[in-house]
């Protein structure tokens, strides 16, 4: 089945932009378009979207807003952070907020295509202008906290876990690969997250190419997106 996008954003110039290009998508729909954060979280509510590209300034709402409580409501549905700012502290907080990606309006439709797809998997998307910045926050963020675990500290298992969450990979591909079941990757995502201080798959991604499992150089479907 398509991938359902809920496009969410004040110009509406920009929403009829962004559907016409994702019409060349076979394997994705546009099934609705906001212009304020209210009714992206209404048509959210509505819709079920499996995709939101969501803008950050928004009437009414604002899109970190918006994303908040779209995930509390839906957990499961991918929002993309789709803005023309690439400031550290925006990026921090459309991560914070707890989008899966993060893609400048300056980039090529492929890209956009490419961040849809994998946050519909529950992969992380990045856009290469803000990928140091996310780096440098992180590598912040594990200065502040001297208790955090190193790759010392982990099983083999957890690090190669790792070394799938920063390659894109699902819960359910990470189940295949290892053997598990998805229940059991849930469970171990969840102690490895405690462990690394990770709040979510994108900051897993990240411990991962900050301790060198992941090239950052490399392109690859986690999202690194080129």
């Amino acid at each position: 089945m398509p991938i359902k996008v809920l496009l969410a954003d004040d110009h509406r110039l920009v929403r009829e932009g962004l559907r016409k290009l994702l019409e060349f998508e076979k394997d994705i729909t546009v099934i609705g378009e906001a212009a304020d954060g209210l009714s992206a979280t209404e048509m959210a509510r509505q819709l079920e979207p499996d995709v939101v590209l969501m803008d950050i300034n928004m009437p009414l709402v604002d899109g970190l807003t918006a994303t908040k409580t779209i995930l509390k409501e839906r957990p499961e549905t991918g929002i993309i952070i789709l803005t023309m700012y690439e400031e550290e502290s925006h990026v921090r907080l459309g991560i914070g907020a707890g989008a899966v990606g993060y893609i400048l309006k300056t980039a090529a439709l492929e890209d956009v295509a490419a961040a849809v797809r994998a946050a519909a998997r529950g992969a992380s998307s990045l856009d290469p202008s803000v990928t140091t910045k996310v780096l440098n926050e992180f590598r912040r963020l594990v200065q502040q906290d001297t208790n955090r675990s190193t790759l010392k500290d982990l099983t083999e298992k957890e690090i190669e876990v790792l070394r799938l969450i920063g390659n894109g990979h699902s819960n359910k591909e990470i189940a295949i690969e290892l053997n598990y079941s998805e229940s059991t990757v849930k469970n171990r995502l969840s102690v490895l997250f405690e462990k690394i201080g990770a709040r979510d798959r994108t900051q897993a991604a990240i411990f991962a190419i900050t301790n060198g499992l992941i090239n950052p150089g490399k392109p690859s479907e986690m999202g690194l997106v080129s």
